[in-house]
């Protein structure tokens, strides 16, 4: 399968994608520690019968790094614009982690553009806020140290191989799974000027993103979503009735947990969860 890698200006940023097969256009929008390179089981089984783009988010990846503009209404918007200038009218969206925060508000921002929503291993923010206690601050500690002002950053810098490690094992159900080149490339990408503090500003934009989900907590996400997460995750499976955090933010849901499986569903059990959206995805016409 032949993948096409490019950069396009959308949304006053320069935005790197990966795309791949041709049919009913599939956005997947890759979370933190990782870049678009965590779709690489993904795109080659999906690009047989859609036609898959996956961006690097603001912040992160080959994408520009500008200082601001974090918050996931702006990211969302990143997506629009990716779609106008690819002459693209309506998606299916598929999120991860913080991808799926973007994904979430670009669902309940331009409903008209998405056809069907994939929300993988996140809760969203509103209900982390609003269910915060010790055993989440605990699970959650980054987030917290993330929104330190220019102290992660002084921290990280040479030593971007350790922070690395610490998520790649912690979140996974197999601390073995991100090894080799795939952890090769995730050092070289956070290793690049700028990288750290993109994704830093990604978490220093928390307050504008729990603003936003709370003046539309009302208002559920129209399209229909699958929700999938690791089992075996302490900050998200173990931590939160997923089932039940999903359904507060849609009623035409699919809750699926993935068992022996940590943080990264599509890196860590990727014939499952390719399985699954094959079959969500069905539907989708174009």
């Amino acid at each position: 399968m032949t993948q096409k890698r490019y950069t396009i200006q959308a949304n006053g940023i320069r935005q790197y994608v990966v795309e791949a097969g041709e049919g009913p256009p599939v956005i997947l929008l890759h979370g933190f520690p990782e870049t678009n390179y965590a779709w690489r089981f993904q795109i080659p089984a999906l690009a047989d019968r859609y036609r898959v783009i996956a961006p690097d988010l603001r912040g992160y990846g080959e994408t520009d790094k500008p200082a601001a503009g974090y918050d996931k209404r702006t990211m969302a918007r990143d997506i629009v614009e990716l779609m106008r200038a690819l002459d693209i009218p309506k998606i299916a969206l598929v999120g991860h982690d913080r991808g799926a925060r973007v994904a979430t508000r670009f669902a309940k921002d331009h409903p008209h553009l998405v056809d069907r929503l994939v929300v993988m291993d996140n809760v969203p923010t509103r209900i982390v806020a609003r269910d915060l206690n010790a055993a989440i601050a605990k699970s959650y500690w980054f987030f917290l140290f993330h929104l330190v002002p220019d102290l992660p950053e002084a921290l990280i810098a040479g030593r971007e191989h350790i922070w690395l490690r610490h998520f790649f094992s912690d979140w996974t159900f197999d601390p073995g799974t991100i090894t080799g080149e795939a952890f090769d490339t995730y050092v070289r990408a956070y290793q690049a000027p700028g990288a750290v503090r993109g994704a830093m500003a990604d978490y220093r934009a928390n307050a504008a993103d729990l603003a936003q989900d709370k003046a539309d907590a009302d208002t559920k996400i129209a399209c229909p979503v699958l929700s999938l997460w690791g089992n075996d995750f302490h900050a998200v499976g173990k931590l939160f009735d997923m089932a039940k955090v999903w359904a507060e933010m849609a009623d035409d849901l699919v809750a699926v947990p993935i068992p022996d499986c940590g943080h990264l569903p599509q890196e860590e059990r990727p014939e499952i969860v390719n399985t699954l959206l094959l079959d969500f995805l069905a539907p989708w016409k174009g």
